[in-house]
């Protein structure tokens, strides 16, 4: 057991110069003496393990968070207390912005599995934004994407049928899974299947009997949470005009 935590510490201790994931991250696009100084104000804090809340709704804006390894879910609240997931977050991917408009988070972000994050407190992200113009570009970059991310699953839930929004699912997991240098056809699903639904917009039977039919019609093979994509042209073209 302590061995494993030496790992998971040494881990952590990862300076952003040395990160395999910088490319997806804070430090994209900076330069050596940059990363250098990114890695003077980031923090890494012990692992989240599975269930535990990285933020609440609520909960004072402090800091942007970069998964480091696992996944994290981000869901809101409805006034009568039904929950919807607004994303999954793998590593390289970050998470916080929703606390920039009020200074206080507007969802819950909750970890999947253990996982580990990279924290750049806020309260030095407008200096180093002016210090290190790699981070300033990037700060654009992140809220494009967010802004992209919004806008793509308001068409999956507004305009796709229930199999449109499960291949579409798969697709994008397949994609940044390929961002990430991992093999982009085969990967493990970090969420469960009450999860995919829920974000889908779709009942867990649905969610089941689309995984069924897509195996059976040899386009996907399931074995319990693994995923391998075994006709790519086909699971594309179900998705058709609405693929972006």
């Amino acid at each position: 057991m302590s061995t494993l935590k030496r790992i998971d510490i040494n881990h952590l201790k990862v300076s952003c110069k040395q990160c395999n994931l910088r490319e997806l991250c804070f430090p994209h696009g900076m330069n050596d003496e940059d990363l250098s100084n990114m890695d003077a104000v980031v923090d890494q804090p012990q692992p989240l393990h599975k269930n535990d809340f990285l933020y609440r709704d609520g909960d004072k804006t402090v800091a942007l968070y970069a998964v480091r390894s696992g996944c994290v879910k981000t869901m809101t609240e409805s006034p009568n207390g039904e929950e919807q997931i607004v994303g999954f977050h793998l590593p390289g991917e970050l998470l916080g912005l929703d606390g920039f408009g009020e200074g206080v988070h507007t969802c819950n972000a909750l970890a999947l599995e253990t996982s580990s994050v990279c924290e750049l407190p806020l309260d030095k992200l407008e200096t180093l934004c002016h210090e290190l113009p790699g981070l300033q570009r990037q700060m654009r970059r992140i809220m494009g994407k967010e802004v992209a991310s919004d806008h793509k699953l308001l068409l999956l839930l507004g305009k796709m049928t229930a199999e449109e929004r499960l291949a579409s699912f798969l697709l994008s997991l397949s994609s940044r899974m390929q961002e990430r240098h991992w093999k982009e056809n085969e990967f493990n699903l970090s969420m469960p299947r009450q999860d995919i639904a829920n974000y889908l917009g779709m009942a867990v039977e649905t969610v089941s009997r689309l995984f069924a039919t897509f195996q059976s019609e040899k386009i996907i093979n399931v074995d319990r949470r693994h995923i391998t994509i075994l006709d790519m042209p086909r699971l594309k073209a179900i998705v058709g005009e609405c693929k972006k």
